[in-house]
């Protein structure tokens, strides 16, 4: 199998929620499936079903959790410098209404466009790979080709 790319930041997260799981979900599931059979028929209670479909929730983001930590690659992102590659934070400026914006490229389980963390495996991100500060991109997005000026490249 392949490595999963992640910052030690997501890396660290992915951990966070699965002690989490492990330690208070899964153990008040199983308390509210064992309230739940002391109510008595199970075909028609609803709780039972309700909490039967949590757990199994809750197992499969575990068995999810456990498989991408078993796979996954932390790099420190400090210690790379260049052109554009996985961990870098980019600023960019959107040649056509020179809006800036700025994010890290990171590993796609720690991916969160809201808070500036760019897949990887995105159009965006793949489009800048390899470029440096000064450069212009284009990028097809869902939304057409997007064009980008390079305005700054850290690795932080």
């Amino acid at each position: 199998m392949d490595k999963i790319p992640m910052t030690r930041g997501g890396f660290d997260a992915l951990e966070t929620e699965l002690k989490q799981l492990k330690s208070e979900e899964r153990p008040a599931i199983i308390q509210a499936i064992a309230e739940a059979r002391e109510l008595g028929d199970l075909k028609e209670n609803a709780e039972y079903h309700s909490a039967r479909e949590k757990q199994g929730f809750i197992e499969g983001r575990i068995k999810e959790l456990e498989g991408v930590i078993s796979l996954a690659e932390v790099i420190d992102p400090s210690t790379l410098s260049g052109a554009i590659k996985f961990g870098a934070t980019v600023t960019l400026v959107d040649e056509d209404t020179d809006e800036e914006k700025t994010w890290q490229i990171v590993g796609e389980h720690e991916a969160n466009i809201e808070a500036g963390l760019l897949n990887v495996k995105s159009p965006i991100a793949r489009g800048l790979i390899g470029k440096e500060e000064g450069d212009s991109v284009e990028v097809r997005t869902p939304g057409g080709v997007k064009s980008y000026e390079v305005l700054e490249v850290i690795f932080k």
